[in-house]
């Protein structure tokens, strides 16, 4: 019995392997084999009708993202023109059937005596458990850090309702009293103070939403102190009478980096700085300048049981975490959020000795730029709200800011005409376009919201100046109207002087 020759014997074997493969000509591309491993994978026979340049629509080969695979990048293409072998590993399969298949392929040459290339033999290996592995650790790390950052504003959250209820009792006590001090001095008074309750109110506000802010992150000039200042007053609202809280801002730097992040990184440090300390002790927030090209510095110190020498390597590994509280441990991913902001920020962290206890985090930046030192701010007291004249469109759906902001506006001299929202506008705009001097509108309405409102606005010949208001921080939305030709932004809450002196200053002077 005669031997089966060699080339069966080596397709038999070819079959059996548990990658793909296919081989063909070079330069045309032209279809020589593939396995039956090839043909599983790609749920589809090989091709004889296509060669180079049009392989991505026959055979549904695609990108991670979806979209056809660039002819230029197909492994035979970049075999071809590196006369090496290559690898790739980015290829996602859309079989007829409907199935995903990610591949990584390896493209390999062959070459004849005389050194020219003749074919390309391509393996096609299935990695999609991998991927699929891949895609699920990525979807944990970020619902992790998620739950590591919801677990940081619930570590505030009881004595954040603490310090609102304080405040809203102030302004309660002190409207009472109001009603029943008939001095003129005792009214201003208490008028001071309802102010500064508001403004201390909104600041508190404004440091919640820099921290839940969720989106993408901006990288922009900004002063350490500024940073550091913010974290600081939300802390001392938060930490408790067991600890006492010192702020010493030094560094007088700016630093190129993104606001929300940089507070993240200043709260989980100071967290676990109020975890090592359960039966009470000192946190101190200090920023100073220093030498070299990381001259900006933030130190996070605590007299607490300090780090041992055997942990310090690890503390930065994501869910490595040494807290154990009541038998719920911790996220491990605080320090490790730490870490990865301040090396996208080109900076470095590190974990010192606190003599005679406890622990130093000191994290280093790069400087920008110089900055003023930062100060406690206190509100103006009593400062008379600008007087005018002109007709306002008002556009906003809560009834008591909208009627307190009418009356206001009125007792100052202005014709207003009120709206519960955008479509209520746009109706009272429409009969007489070149009514309106100025429009003060909210950016979050039912029906018909802000950006829509605008450009109904503008549809309808309306030139009126335009005056955004929000609860939130100003965002990409708010941002898009004043470039498209909306005059102001106010952040809320506002007071009657703050809404005067905006509708002041972008009134048409001729008008």
């Amino acid at each position: 019995m005669s031997a089966p020759p060699a080339e069966e014997i080596i397709r038999a074997v070819a079959d059996e392997l548990p990658v793909g493969v296919w081989v063909a000509r070079v330069p045309g591309g032209e279809f020589v084999y593939a396995n039956r491993r090839f043909v599983e994978i790609m749920g589809t026979g090989a091709r004889d009708d296509v060669g180079v340049g049009e392989y991505a629509k026959p055979y549904g080969i695609c990108t991670r993202s979806g979209e056809p695979y660039p002819e230029e990048r197909m492994p035979l293409v970049q075999a071809m023109r590196a006369r090496a072998t290559v690898v790739v590993d980015d290829i996602v399969i859309h079989r007829p059937d409907g199935g995903r298949r990610f591949i990584r392929a390896q493209a390999r040459p062959v070459f004849d005596a005389a050194n020219e290339m003749t074919h390309v033999v391509i393996a096609f290996i299935d990695i999609s458990r991998e991927a699929e592995a891949e895609k699920a650790r990525a979807e944990t790390d970020a619902r992790m850090q998620r739950a590591q950052r919801l677990e940081s504003i619930g570590n505030l959250a009881g004595g954040i309702a603490h310090d609102f209820n304080n405040l809203l009792a102030t302004i309660q006590l002190t409207t009472s009293n109001l009603r029943l001090d008939q001095d003129p001095a005792g009214r201003q008074e208490g008028l001071d103070q309802i102010d500064a309750v508001v403004d201390s109110a909104a600041s508190l506000t404004r440091s919640l939403l820099g921290f839940a802010r969720r989106g993408k992150h901006t990288a922009a000039p900004l002063a350490l102190d500024a940073v550091v200042g913010s974290v600081g007053q939300l802390l001392a609202r938060t930490l408790g009478h067991q600890l006492e809280l010192g702020v010493e801002l030094g560094a007088k730097a700016m630093v190129q980096g993104d606001f929300s992040q940089l507070e993240q990184v200043v709260l989980n440090l100071a967290v676990n700085a109020r975890d090592a300390m359960p039966a009470g002790g000192r946190l101190i927030l200090r920023t100073r300048r220093a030498e070299g090209p990381l001259g900006a510095v933030l130190e996070v110190c605590d007299t607490g049981t300090g780090i041992p020498r055997e942990l310090r390597e690890r503390i930065f590994e994501p869910y490595f975490t040494t807290k154990d509280v009541g038998g719920l441990r911790g996220t491990g991913l605080g320090l490790a959020t730490v870490y990865g902001i301040v090396e996208s920020h080109h900076g470095a962290v590190e974990v010192l000795e606190n003599a005679p206890r406890g622990t130093v985090m000191r994290v280093s930046l790069p400087v920008v730029g110089e900055a003023a030192a930062v100060h406690p701010t206190k509100p103006l007291p009593g400062r008379e709200p600008v007087r005018g004249s002109g007709t306002v469109l008002l556009v906003e759906d809560d009834p008591a800011l909208r009627n307190a902001s009418r009356v206001g506006l009125c007792a100052l001299g202005y014709q207003v005409l009120a709206a519960c929202d955008g479509f209520e506008a746009l109706e009272l705009v429409r009969s007489n376009p070149a009514r309106f001097d100025v429009v003060v509108m909210d950016l979050l309405m039912p029906r018909v919201a802000g950006p829509e409102t605008f450009e109904g606005l503008r549809e309808l010949g309306c030139r009126a100046a335009v005056v955004l208001t929000t609860g939130f921080s100003q965002n990409e939305q708010a941002q898009a109207l004043l470039d498209q030709g909306a005059s102001a932004f106010l952040p809320k809450p506002y007071g009657l002087t703050a809404l005067a002196e905006v509708i002041a200053r972008v009134r048409p002077a001729s008008r």
